[in-house]
């Protein structure tokens, strides 16, 4: 595996995850350095999901081991992964839709920090996000698709991630949205959150990542820095073609 620039923040080797008799990854190493994104492009089913699924604990690896900043977190259940710095913004976001958007905030960040610093952590994120302040009495599910990314965004922050896990961001969102949210990504970035994105939009997800992955039916088929990825003839005949 060709070294990722920058020193490791993240490290996977040989992850494997299965679904009773189905193998979804197969052998997958990456490695996330700090301060950068990275990105993992590839078909339906590639198991782009089921890795972040299993940093995040959601699912059990099968085997392989993860190691964040030099310690072994591989299994650990969803909320120790959460309080180790791993922060899962989910597909299709998942966010709590019958209760209000400040509601959704302080039960994501109510573990992280006393109510003081919650507080202040979530007017961080109102400043960040205006709509959201503008808006924090009213229900979650009233909020359009970029909105409820955005609030998305908001609650996995205030776990104060060491590694943000993106999954498919940009998933039915309307052209001129998916661009605000890579650009919030891009924001998020340089305000020193390292960020591992799963994206189907191969051309988005690599002109903003420093390095990307491809999958194949659970497999890395191919690595290396964006900007080569990108004008490499075999993922552009795969993705760019019919890319979002």
């Amino acid at each position: 595996m060709t070294p990722v620039p920058g020193s490791p923040l993240l490290e996977v080797r040989h992850l494997e995850v299965a679904y009773g008799h189905v193998e979804a990854v197969r052998g997958v190493s990456l490695s996330v350095p700090e301060g950068g994104i990275i990105t993992l492009i590839g078909p339906n089913g590639a198991g782009k999901t089921s890795i972040l699924s299993a940093l995040a604990g959601l699912v059990p690896a099968r085997s392989g081991t993860v190691r964040l900043d030099g310690a072994d977190v591989t299994g650990l259940p969803a909320h120790r992964a959460v309080a180790a710095g791993l922060a899962l913004v989910p597909e299709g976001r998942a966010i709590l839709g019958r209760m209000t958007i400040e509601e959704n905030l302080v039960l994501a960040g109510e573990k992280r920090q006393d109510s003081a610093r919650l507080r202040e952590a979530i007017e961080e994120q109102y400043r960040r996000f205006p709509v959201l302040g503008e808006r924090r009495t009213l229900l979650a599910g009233t909020l359009s698709g970029g909105e409820q990314q955005m609030l998305a965004f908001a609650r996995a922050l205030l776990m104060r991630p060491r590694i943000l896990l993106l999954d498919e961001p940009s998933m039915g969102l309307s052209p001129i949205l998916v661009e605000r949210i890579f650009e919030t990504v891009q924001a998020i970035h340089r305000d020193g959150t390292t960020v591992l994105l799963v994206e189907q939009n191969a051309r988005l997800a690599l002109g903003i990542s420093d390095y990307g992955y491809v999958l194949e039916r659970g497999a890395l088929v191919l690595e290396g820095p964006s900007a080569d990825l990108a004008q490499d003839p075999r993922v552009q005949a795969a993705y760019f073609g019919g890319a979002r």
